[in-house]
């Protein structure tokens, strides 16, 4: 039977041994926190920058250094075997599906009206080599539309090294200790729950992502077809805590950035929880914290926290 994308990402590749770029290191801020006690009953949390940790704060594309990148994609190119049906152009393989993968982003995002799925891009490299007689071994990877998710998760944990904030599964078991309901309203990609689902793991082995917030819960930028701070999605993660019964008014969003996060959440009715435990992902500036419309109602530096906000 073909291996699912958790799979893949939690078993398979952890036992090949394979090199990946490590977590950013977190770089904690001077800041007291500003905590008190919010009537909600349910959470909604930011993946990226809040409860897992990424360089620059949010998914890439492409590495800011050039030469990571490059050998993201070389190391794709032979994890995948691609190298026979791409064209011998003068160069290293990397050069070539550069180009490829340029092409292939720029489509992607002019049809998806700004929202860029990863998995698109790959699927869209693969029928390209497949004119020049690639073949993958459907019977570990699946069919194609699962194949590429893998290789999409593949390139980007090449690029970026992620791992979870401390404390974030103990503020996940807190919350639903509580009895609260929690989920996810993030930009995201079809390998995001399984990215986090790893981390968490990796820091607490016995931890059960989905008894703790299950994939009801989890809005995503990629199913939505829309990023923060856009409506749809905030919409999308309304409508999925309303079928359980909680308004916008009940439930609390956690998350690192202002703009993107606080401000359109605050904007629906929601409460708000500022991030601000790691500079690499904290977007706040003193003036804006000054502005009513971006001020958030706590300011956690430690996720743990928590605990001190939610009840009555």
């Amino acid at each position: 039977m073909p291996l699912s994308l958790d799979q893949y990402a939690c078993e398979f590749l952890p036992g090949r041994g394979l090199p990946w770029p490590a977590m950013p290191v977190v770089q904690p801020i001077k800041a007291k926190p500003k905590l008190k006690r919010l009537p909600i009953r349910g959470v909604l949390w930011t993946c990226y920058g809040t409860l897992l940790a990424i360089s620059t704060g949010e998914l890439q594309f492409e590495a800011d250094i050039e030469f990571v990148t490059d050998m993201a994609l070389e190391k794709t190119i032979q994890e995948f075997k691609m190298w026979n049906s791409m064209s011998r152009k003068p160069g290293a393989p990397s050069a070539y599906m550069k180009e490829l993968f340029k092409k292939a982003y720029d489509i992607v995002r002019l049809t998806g009206q700004g929202e860029v799925k990863a998995e698109l891009i790959w699927d869209d490299i693969v029928k390209k080599l497949m004119t020049k007689e690639y073949a993958f071994d459907a019977t570990t990877y699946g069919p194609q539309a699962d194949y590429v998710k893998k290789i999409a998760y593949f390139y980007h944990a090449s690029i970026q090294g992620t791992g979870a904030y401390p404390g974030a599964a103990e503020a996940l078991r807190i919350v639903a200790g509580a009895g609260l309901p929690q989920g996810l309203c993030a930009d995201g990609q079809c390998f995001t729950q399984v990215q986090l689902k790893k981390a968490l793991l990796e820091q607490d082995p016995s931890f059960d992502l989905a008894a703790h917030l299950p994939a009801s819960l989890a809005t995503l930028s990629c199913s939505v077809g829309s990023k923060k701070p856009g409506d749809a999605i905030f919409k999308a993660a309304l409508a999925s805590f309303r079928a359980r019964g909680l308004s916008a008014e009940e439930i609390l969003h956690v998350g690192s950035n202002l703009v993107r996060d606080i401000a359109p959440a605050k904007k629906f009715g929601m409460k708000t929880a500022l991030f601000a435990g790691d500079r690499g992902s904290l977007n706040a500036t003193s003036e804006q914290m000054d502005d009513p419309a971006l001020r958030p109602d706590v300011l956690l530096t430690e996720l743990t926290q928590i605990v001190d906000v939610i009840g009555e």
